[in-house]
C-alpha cells in the first residue's frame, strides 16, 4: 500500500461491509482500502459496533518467501490467526509453517480463550500485514460452538450464547431472569439449561418442550404492556424482541430506571437501514457493550453487566 501507515483495521462480518463503512465514516475514521471484509485505515483504533475484530497494531511486513514470512511472524510471537482474503495457496503455505491454534468449538458455558493471538494476511504475494494484538480472542473475531440440534426450538440461543461468552458472565444456577418477546423458547432454553429461574413473556406460546422445562414459567401476554415499577427485580432482563430500535431503547431505558434488572441482554433488531444514532444511545448507557456478533443478522447486541 502506499501513503499513509496503516494504523488500525476492522473485520465486518460478511455482507456488513456497508454497515461497518458507515460507522467508521460517522466515527470520523477513513478507510484507506478494503482488503476482502478487512476495513484499513490510517486513523487510530477506536471500538466499532460492526467489527467482529478490530487489530489494533497492524504493519505492514515483507514477505520475499513462504519462510522469511513464517519467519517474521515467529520473531513477533508465537500464536497467530489467518484471515485469508487473497492469494489463499500462498497463505496456507505460510500458516502451515505457524505453531496450530486450537479453534475448537466452545461447549457453553465455557470461558472465551485467554492466550494470547494475532492476526495476518497477505496483502500481496510478497507483502502481509500483521497485528500482533486485537480485540476478539477468536479466529478472524468468530466463535464457534459445539451446537444441540435436539433440545431448542430455533438456533436463536447461538447469538445469546455469544452474547454472554463475550461478556465473560451467564445467568448461574438460581438466578432470576425475565425473557421478553420468548416465543417460540429458544432463549429461554438456553436460560433454563444453566439452572436459572425463567419467566417467558410474549403474546405467543413457547415451544411445549421448553414451557416443561423445569424453573420456567410463561407469562402470556404482551412484554411492552409490563410496568417495571409493578415488577419484582430480577437478576437478568433479557430480550429478542423483534421492534424498532427506539423502542427497545425506550424499553430498557425504563427498566433501567426503576432498578429493577441488575443485568440486561437485549437483541438490537435492525427494521430497514440500520439505525446508528440510537445504536450510540445504547452504546452510551453506563457499563453497556455493544456489538455486531458473527451469529447475529441484521442486528446487534447490547449487554451491560452489574459492577
Amino acid at each position: 500500500m502506499s501513503g499513509a501507515p496503516i494504523a488500525a483495521a476492522y473485520l465486518a462480518a460478511e455482507g456488513f461491509e456497508r454497515d461497518l463503512a458507515e460507522e467508521l465514516r460517522l466515527a470520523g475514521r477513513s478507510i484507506a482500502a478494503w482488503h476482502g471484509r478487512l476495513a484499513l485505515s490510517p486513523d487510530p483504533p477506536a471500538p466499532m459496533v460492526w467489527s467482529l475484530d478490530t487489530w489494533t497494531d497492524p504493519r505492514e511486513v515483507p514477505a520475499p518467501s513462504v519462510k522469511a514470512a513464517a519467519d517474521a511472524l515467529r520473531a513477533i510471537q508465537r500464536n497467530w490467526g489467518l484471515y485469508a482474503a487473497a492469494h489463499h495457496r500462498r497463505a496456507a503455505l505460510i500458516e502451515d509453517r505457524l505453531p496450530p491454534v486450537k479453534a475448537r468449538p466452545l461447549t457453553f458455558p465455557e470461558p472465551a480463550p485467554t492466550g494470547h493471538l494475532g492476526a495476518w494476511t497477505l496483502l500481496a504475494p510478497d507483502r502481509l500485514l500483521a497485528s500482533p494484538t486485537k480485540t476478539s480472542p477468536f479466529v478472524n473475531g468468530e466463535v464457534r460452538f459445539v451446537e444441540d440440534r435436539e433440545g431448542p426450538p430455533s438456533r436463536a440461543y447461538l447469538k445469546l450464547w455469544e452474547a454472554l461468552t463475550r461478556a465473560g458472565r451467564w445467568p448461574q444456577p438460581g438466578e432470576t431472569c425475565l425473557d421478553l418477546g420468548a416465543s417460540p423458547g429458544g432463549w429461554t432454553w438456553a436460560l433454563a439449561r444453566l439452572g436459572a429461574e425463567v419467566t417467558a413473556v410474549d403474546k405467543a406460546p413457547l415451544d411445549p418442550a421448553v414451557a416443561a422445562m423445569p424453573g420456567v414459567t410463561m407469562r402470556q401476554e404482551s412484554a411492552f404492556g409490563l410496568d417495571p415499577r409493578d415488577q419484582p427485580p430480577v437478576d437478568w432482563l433479557f430480550s429478542d424482541i423483534i421492534c424498532y430500535p427506539a423502542r427497545l431503547l425506550a424499553l430498557v431505558r425504563r427498566w433501567l430506571e426503576a432498578g429493577k434488572a441488575r443485568n440486561l441482554c437485549c437483541t438490537i433488531k435492525y427494521q430497514g437501514e440500520t439505525d446508528h444514532a440510537v445504536t450510540a444511545e445504547f452504546a452510551a448507557i453506563p457499563g453497556a457493550l455493544v456489538f455486531h456478533g458473527a451469529h447475529n443478522k441484521h442486528e446487534a447486541m447490547v449487554v451491560r453487566l452489574a459492577g
